[in-house]
């Protein structure tokens, strides 16, 4: 069921104003990461940065996710609103405002996310997540490390987005990949010549992996170091027999001993 602009508003906001206050807990775990790993069935999202994972936790609270989407890595959030048509530079409360920290205007440099308040003589009022390293509270912005807003009052939830090529899309929740066929290409032809391909690359890698081996087995680039040189075998210890005096020998260095005599035991 579609949704007025005005609803899906106010009924974010006043889920998101009712958390105000929260305190991560130690490991940095929260209920929205644990709400978020359990949805996306993936553990890791526990203890991870929640200010994107706590708007899809009370976007979902306002049943408004198709509307705000859901999302732990804001660059993808960010890009999920420009594909629907709803990117503006333009703050309005119930905008999704994304943050670049370095001051750069590209998605790709994302590092965070809130959500808009109100706008009051050029500073934005904002409530956000995982700030001032554990809260979740209200902050006042300029414009200054804004990347881009997010409009979900402007998201078509029918919207169908269809890339114009093959494109991979990353998330660490989820991958998925999507193709557009181009006009007067025969599917079949197409299909083959995608698997020769992919069938190409895979024998290039494993033979790279192979050469590889092979010079790190051989070590063609080193010198090769000199073997050791055999170190003596150890003589066995000449022990004096029980009750009789060991002979100490006075030969010289160089010169050959006379033989030894063993000496005679004690009366």
């Amino acid at each position: 069921m579609e949704r007025s602009p005005e609803t899906i508003t106010n009924d974010l906001l006043a889920v998101v104003t009712r958390e105000l206050g929260y305190r991560e807990k130690p490991g940095q775990h929260t209920k929205y990461g644990a709400w978020y790993a359990q949805t996306v069935k993936d553990p890791q999202y526990r203890n991870a940065a929640w200010c994107d994972m706590f708007i899809a936790w009370a976007a979902d609270k306002a049943g408004v996710t198709d509307y705000v989407g859901a999302f732990a890595w804001t660059p993808s959030h960010a890009r999920w609103f420009e594909q629907r048509q709803a990117w503006t530079d333009e703050p309005e409360p119930g905008a999704l405002v994304f943050f670049d920290w370095a001051g750069g205007d590209d998605i790709k440099g994302i590092d965070h996310v809130g959500i808009v308040e109100r706008v009051d003589g050029g500073k934005i009022h904002t409530i956000e997540a995982n700030v001032d390293k554990v809260w979740l509270k209200r902050k006042v912005r300029d414009e200054s490390k804004v990347v881009g807003y997010g409009i979900p009052r402007m998201v078509k939830p029918d919207l169908t987005v269809e890339p114009a090529d093959v494109t991979l899309a990353l998330r660490p929740d989820a991958v998925s990949a999507s193709t557009s066929q181009a006009a007067g290409v025969d599917p079949v032809a197409a299909m083959a010549t995608g698997v020769l391909v992919v069938a190409v690359g895979v024998s290039l890698i494993f033979g790279g992996f192979h050469v590889r081996k092979l010079a790190f087995s051989v070590g063609r680039h080193r010198r090769a170091a000199p073997p050791p040189e055999p170190s003596p075998e150890p003589q066995p210890e000449e022990r004096p027999l029980a009750g009789a005096v060991a002979i100490r020998s006075s030969t010289a260095p160089g010169e050959t001993p006379p033989p030894r005599r063993r000496a005679r035991p004690y009366a």
